[in-house]
């Protein structure tokens, strides 16, 4: 993925900050960096599950001024805030040589108020880098705005601001995600011999950047697919990442136009509301293809069982990796290696290129669960094979 540039499709988002747009000639502060021999060698693909390569930055840990603060959004819609990407940052830090009390981490609960609040203390308690998951892209700018005034250059992690102000941006391919999406679509509705596709485009909610490129991916080949004749999309409604109202949605959608046969659907929560009420209807496994992304012990199990085709797996050990070793190298005033910082993102409220650290994700099925997930201890391998699935995980060489 070196130098990726994705192409934004455009994104609604909350709250107007003018005085975002006055800074923007001069966003990007200036930071005296140097040039170090140790750590150099960082790429983005140094990171692996045993969290070796964060040693080769215990030099630099040592210099680090400040605290390093990071901001989680939220616990309602995803617990891999609380359950993966804490404490990985935490063995991330850690294992580069931190010491409990050189990093903050503290987690918004959905609110936007708590979010910045939390950015203003933590800069307020000596934060010299601030990593931001914002909950939307109007309090990710405010944060933004108040760290510049401060002096404090900021990390986008997981989601792109828009508009705002930040220094670099850490995430997965986001457009590779919703590539994967489709291809695990277009492969499923061949092994599942769907017969003259008629599919339902679901997104995730418009106030959210990774929504619009993960529809940009999916969308990419579908497309074509639609333009020529191959598939027929007979709609795409409005997107939510809120599991209730995805299922009314579909509701709706199937009440309306009952020839849909598949549907696109952009994570695992939103496609378990969906197969839960296909299921309601009693539509068989194998004969309904559904996608998903997050790798949740729900999806997995739905894979396994014939009702979603896969499920992209975003290993989140290596976002923590990659974003604790990027602040470390800003906190300790070091030039972070150009090999670290592989692609650009471009926000298209800003029209700058954020320069970003790119990972990349996986598409998990029922054949490669046991040498990903399984194997990455990302699910337990005796909650995913309870009960009826203890077959499907055999025949999938899954050992609980």
């Amino acid at each position: 993925m070196s130098n990726t540039v994705h192409k934004d499709t455009g994104l609604r988002r909350t709250g107007t900050y003018s005085a975002v747009a006055a800074l923007l000639a001069g966003v990007m502060a200036t930071t005296s960096f140097v040039p170090v021999a140790n750590a150099a060698g960082l790429t983005a693909t140094s990171f692996t599950a045993d969290f070796s390569a964060m040693a080769a930055l215990k030099d630099l840990a040592g210099k680090v001024k400040g605290k390093i603060a990071v901001l989680l959004p939220e616990t309602t819609t995803s617990a891999r805030y609380t359950s993966f990407d804490e404490p990985y940052l935490k063995k991330a830090f850690a294992a580069a040589g931190l010491k409990a009390d050189q990093f903050i981490i503290t987690n918004a609960q959905g609110s936007e108020s708590t979010e910045l609040t939390q950015a203003q203390s933590a800069i307020s308690q000596g934060a010299s880098v601030l990593v931001v998951d914002p909950i939307s892209s109007g309090v990710g700018a405010s944060i933004e705005t108040y760290a510049k005034q401060h002096g404090v250059p900021v990390i986008d992690y997981d989601r792109l601001t828009l508009g705002g102000a930040r220094d670099y941006y850490v995430s997965f391919d986001n457009v590779g995600v919703g590539t994967l999406i489709r291809k695990g679509m277009e492969q499923c509705l061949v092994d599942w011999k769907v017969q003259k596709p008629q599919i339902l485009v679901m997104r995730g909610a418009p106030t959210d950047n990774n929504a619009t490129l993960f529809a940009q991916g999916y969308m990419g080949v579908l497309k074509a697919g639609f333009d020529s004749g191959k598939y027929t999309k007979v709609a795409e409604p409005a997107g939510t990442w809120d599991p209730a109202t995805a299922r009314t949605t579909f509701e709706q959608q199937y009440t309306a136009h009952s020839n849909i046969n598949a549907a696109v659907v952009p994570n695992d929560d939103n496609a378990n509301a969906v197969i839960s009420y296909l299921k309601t209807l009693k539509v068989p496994a194998k004969t309904f293809p559904t996608t998903g992304q997050d790798a949740t012990l729900t999806g997995l199990q739905n894979v396994l069982a014939g009702y979603q085709s896969g499920t992209v797996y975003k290993a989140i050990y290596l976002e923590a990796q990659a974003s604790a070793a990027l602040t470390i190298y800003l906190a300790s005033g070091t030039q972070p290696p150009a090999a670290l910082i592989n692609g650009k993102t471009p926000d298209s409220q800003a029209k700058i290129d954020v320069p970003s650290v790119l990972l990349t994700p996986l598409w998990v099925t029922s054949a490669s669960m046991a040498k990903t997930v399984v194997k990455d201890g990302f699910v337990d391998a005796k909650k995913l094979c309870a009960g009826a699935l203890a077959k499907a995980c055999a025949a999938a060489d899954i050992k609980p």
